[in-house]
């Protein structure tokens, strides 16, 4: 049919035969032009089954299975391991993009704690007893791993939770990135600057 000779009556007519298919108050059963989604044969949540032994519908995920979306190819990125060990590097190019992305993460989950400077004397110590972040200038924290690093931020540490949920990776990896910025800035000497640079310090 053209739309030329597509008429008014038969949009009506179209209409009525997908109508009738729907549920409604007018009509007690319904007419199914097709079978109703209402009775297809599925498992409700937390209902119980005789299919499996256990006697569960839920079931896990199959073993070896990932969700699409979340196969996470690169190993050292997404877990900061390497071999069984933290990885010593940051695998993420360190711009100056990233490091302002890496302040901006950790002056919002990581000062609160540990203050901007990274030394722990944030507001949150300050209000909660008992609560002593470390001080990201310590030397046992310079010497640790990039890796290491990455782990606590995603995983915890002792008092400190997880932010595995709240940070995504390449933001993980940032705020790594600007951590070690933070360091250099404050531990640093006249040494580290290059020689041509040093008649602009104050």
């Amino acid at each position: 049919m053209s739309l030329t000779r597509f008429t008014p009556q038969a949009a009506l007519l179209m209409a009525a035969v997908l109508l009738a298919g729907c549920s409604g108050p007018q009509r007690v059963p319904p007419i199914e032009v097709w079978p109703d989604m209402d009775r297809q044969e599925k498992f409700k949540a937390q209902s119980g089954t005789s299919l499996f032994a256990d006697g569960r519908s839920n079931r896990p995920p199959v073993a070896g299975t990932v969700a699409v979306g979340h196969l996470k190819e690169d190993a050292i990125f997404s877990t900061g391991l390497e071999n069984g060990q933290y990885t010593g590097k940051n695998p993420v190019e360190v711009t100056p993009e990233l490091l302002k992305q890496g302040q901006r993460r950790f002056n919002t989950y990581c000062a609160p704690c540990h203050d901007r400077t990274g030394q722990g004397g944030g507001i949150v110590p300050k209000k909660a007893a008992g609560w002593i972040p470390t001080n990201l200038m310590d030397p046992r924290i310079l010497g640790s791993n990039d890796g290491e690093l990455y782990n606590v931020i995603s995983h915890g540490r002792r008092s400190m939770p997880g932010y595995r949920f709240q940070i995504v990776e390449r933001d993980r990896w940032a705020i790594v990135a600007y951590v070690r910025a933070l360091q250099r800035s404050t531990l640093g000497t006249v040494e580290d600057v290059p020689t041509e640079l040093r008649s602009e310090l104050r």
